[in-house]
């Protein structure tokens, strides 16, 4: 059968995504990527996940769904439910392994190093140690393997791009366990990020227990509980007025993970 454009395309992009693994394994046994969905919204958990692969070459009956990944936000809700399922499947040459970073841990730490530490636990948690790790937009902290930040992994890296997914997805099947026990906030729709509903809900209702309590809303919270609008990105304000329990600044807290 001739390829259609789309085909070639696709087949182009997924040959692309291959070529940084494809390099790493000629030295390492095994190469895996990591990625995460949720550090912005305003409720619910990060979802963190690792990819695991070998140097193997891919079964011919494997290559028409494993063309299809890529970055998660570049596909439908649909084609990342197709892609999560093949990738659960135990006859998946891609291994993938979840961690979560609740919202009290969120508040308990902060969202980078509850970030960080879902990570490593997501690499820990692959049925094999790799020997290099890739990771989107952030290196972790004491992993103890070899790793590099690739800036927009996901759609470099199929590995990081099938962690993208797999994060992604698990969150969104979370969210929508949630709508159905604060049905009010409409998580099932917007998953937790901070939409015109959401934020009136929040006005209405207040957190839930799935909201993040440290992530300033405005028009909740108090302007005086708002930390790190100068200064060192992520901690809290120690200008008069800011108060023991001041709230983290979003945006200082998440850019650290590009920096």
């Amino acid at each position: 059968m001739k390829k259609t454009a789309s085909d070639e395309k696709k087949e182009k992009r997924f040959l692309a995504l291959l070529a940084k693994e494809e390099g790493l394994l000629k030295k390492y046994p095994l190469v895996a990527g990591v990625d995460e969905a949720g550090r912005g919204p305003l409720a619910g958990p990060v979802a963190c996940a690792a990819c695991l692969r070998d140097a193997a070459p891919f079964r011919e009956e494997d290559l028409p769904w494993l063309r299809e990944i890529f970055d998660s936000k570049q596909l439908t809700e649909s084609k990342r439910e197709e892609i999560f399922q093949h990738l659960m499947s135990p006859e998946s040459p891609l291994k993938i392994s979840v961690a979560l970073a609740e919202a009290e841990e969120i508040d308990a730490t902060n969202i980078l190093k509850a970030t960080h530490r879902a990570m490593k636990s997501a690499v820990e948690g692959l049925p094999a140690r790799p020997g290099f790790v890739l990771v989107d937009g952030t290196e972790i902290p004491e992993l103890e393997i070899p790793q590099e930040k690739i800036i927009k992994g996901d759609s470099l890296c199929l590995c990081v791009a099938a962690a993208s997914i797999a994060a992604k997805v698990t969150r969104d099947h979370i969210m929508l366990e949630l709508d159905k026990e604060f049905p009010e906030y409409g998580f099932a729709k917007h998953k937790g990020y901070g939409t015109a509903f959401h934020l009136e809900a929040l006005q209405k209702f207040g957190r839930s227990r799935a909201h993040r309590r440290t992530f300033y809303v405005k028009g909740l919270d108090p302007p005086q509980d708002r930390g790190a609008e100068k200064g060192t990105p992520g901690r809290r304000s120690h200008r008069p007025g800011a108060g023991k329990k001041g709230l983290s600044d979003n945006s200082a807290q998440l850019a650290l993970f590009e920096e």
